[in-house]
């Protein structure tokens, strides 16, 4: 049976004089990928990791330090504990790759085959709705690679036999315990029934979805490339196919969470997003994960972070320097400011401090008071920013809401020789949050 030879030879995956470090647990699959990788002629070492959650443990190592002797192999053992909480078998392969990563002189190997292709498929698909869920498993993911994944457990096992290579069979791969257990010992013989080839149908139809996938890459990149860092204009997103919609949205969402986190969004969740905002104002949605998505203004953005909160209100000397949040502010004799007010009115000191919920000012030219929750709205101040803004205190009354607007009554007046100009600058690095009309007069 030289199946699995040849198909790791076709994968390329296995190269001559290569540096391969091989993943080998002692079972049948991982017993056929190293003796096919050193007859292929990589220059391979092995792996082995014994968590000791089995009595068998110590044998599975034994054995694996015999087959790597009679096979001139170099094997490294890795002993590690595992949690008692949370998924034992996904601790164990974060595990398992972890060693790989530091160990691994170039790429390293492991033994999934067809079977295996076919399990996780249909285990995502019951448990992760979409279609990263078809996609499987990749043949290459960074220096992971998998020489055998178009070859059944059946092959690597028959492989074994005429080679006259034991293994040994780890008992959890039986354990209904384990939900991949039960699609193995359950839901993968009921779909031999229908179809003999139910396995590789499965993993083909996975292959032809992740080439499939890759066009669709070359269409989401430059969107998502064009999107980084900034809003997402709803009109325009509206105007794309469902899938890219889908697609552009996950891809932002993922940069946003951060970390490599995978973020599933439904189509109805998708839909629920490009619809947020069509009756103007604003309006968010929680995606789980401390993940939100807020449109505001047409514009849909995804975010970490509640809403900022106000900085402690600090006092400002006249003239002086005052440092609120990320905010400076200053107050000098004469004209050269973002704003400027009638010294008499403005006193020796003001106040400086963010906005609070029913504050309001009576704008210059406006002939009344106004919200400035209103003014935020009218001048479109993104509703998270609003807290972080300086807002100028003078006795009990504000009289100027930078980028926002001044009050009437502080405004210096035409001709008048005694004024204090008033600035407000953010550091280099802090994102522009009011408009472009700093003075607010």
């Amino acid at each position: 049976m030289e199946r699995p030879l040849a198909s790791a030879r076709e994968s390329g995956l296995i190269r001559v004089g290569e540096p391969l470090l091989v993943l080998l647990s002692g079972g049948g699959d991982s017993v056929c990928l190293i003796d096919v990788a050193v007859r292929l002629g990589a220059a391979v070492s092995a792996l082995h990791v014994n968590y000791g959650l089995r009595a068998a443990a110590a044998a599975e190592e034994a054995h694996c330090r015999e087959l790597c002797e009679r096979l001139s192999v170099a094997l490294i053992v890795e002993h590690a504990e595992l949690s008692d909480e949370g998924n034992l078998q996904a601790q164990a392969r974060d595990l398992r790759y972890a060693c790989a990563e530091r160990h691994a002189g170039g790429d390293y190997a492991t033994a999934h085959t067809v079977s295996d292709q076919a399990e996780t498929v249909l285990y995502r698909l019951a448990v992760s709705p979409g279609r990263r869920a078809l996609l499987g498993m990749a043949a290459r993911r960074g220096r992971l690679v998998r020489p055998l994944l178009e070859v059944t457990s059946e092959e690597t096992r028959a492989y074994c036999r005429e080679r006259g290579l034991s293994w040994r069979e780890d008992a959890s791969n039986v354990d209904r315990r384990f939900a991949r257990a039960r699609i193995r010992q359950d839901v993968l013989p009921a779909l031999r029934e229908l179809n003999p080839a139910a396995e590789s149908t499965i993993a083909q139809t996975s292959a032809l979805l992740r080439d499939e996938a890759d066009v669709l890459e070359t269409v989401i990149a430059p969107l998502a490339a064009r999107a980084a860092g900034a809003p997402i204009v709803l009109a325009e997103l509206r105007a794309q196919p469902p899938a890219v919609r889908r697609l552009l949205l996950r891809r932002i969402a993922e940069a946003t969470a951060g970390a490599g986190a995978a973020v599933a969004l439904p189509s109805r969740q998708v839909d629920l997003l490009v619809r947020l905002g069509e009756r103007g104002g604003s309006a968010s949605v929680d995606l789980g994960g401390g993940l939100c998505a807020v449109a505001e203004y047409g514009v849909l953005r995804f975010t970490r972070a509640r809403e900022a909160q106000p900085p402690e209100p600090v006092a400002l000397a006249v003239p002086g320097v005052a440092h609120f949040g990320e905010w400076e502010i200053e107050a000098r004799r004469g004209t050269a400011g973002d704003v400027v007010l009638a010294a008499a009115a403005v006193g020796r000191s003001v106040t400086v401090r963010g906005w609070r919920r029913g504050d309001r000012i009576r704008p210059a030219g406006l002939g009344g008071s106004k919200s400035l929750q209103d003014l935020f709205t009218d001048q479109k101040v993104p509703r998270a920013l609003r807290g972080t803004l300086p807002v100028v205190e003078i006795r009990g009354e504000i009289a100027w809401v930078a980028g926002v607007a001044v009050a009437e009554r502080f405004r210096a007046p035409a001709g008048c020789d005694e004024v204090v100009s008033v600035s407000a600058r953010r550091s280099a690095h802090a994102p522009v949050t009011a408009p472009a009309d700093s003075g607010g007069a």
